[in-house]
């Protein structure tokens, strides 16, 4: 079995601001990604806004975060 309990000193917030520095992090390296990697496969005169896979992702992270900073 795994042995937590070196974990029960941290309070929540400690925990909270790792998660979202985490998140930050994630964030940071979605956007440093160059657009021709995000739409690749999609034709320069195809690709629109709801393509671009940065967006996506950057929401699915607001999303989880918001989430996790309710509980």
């Amino acid at each position: 079995m795994l042995n937590f309990d070196w974990l029960s000193g941290i309070s929540t917030e400690t925990a909270k601001l790792i998660f979202f520095g985490l998140y930050f992090v994630i964030g940071a390296l979605v956007l440093i990604l160059p657009n021709d990697y995000v739409y690749e496969g999609i034709a320069k005169e195809d690709r629109h806004w709801w393509n671009n896979l940065k967006l996506w992702s950057l929401a699915v992270l607001a999303v989880l975060a918001s989430v996790y900073y309710q509980f």
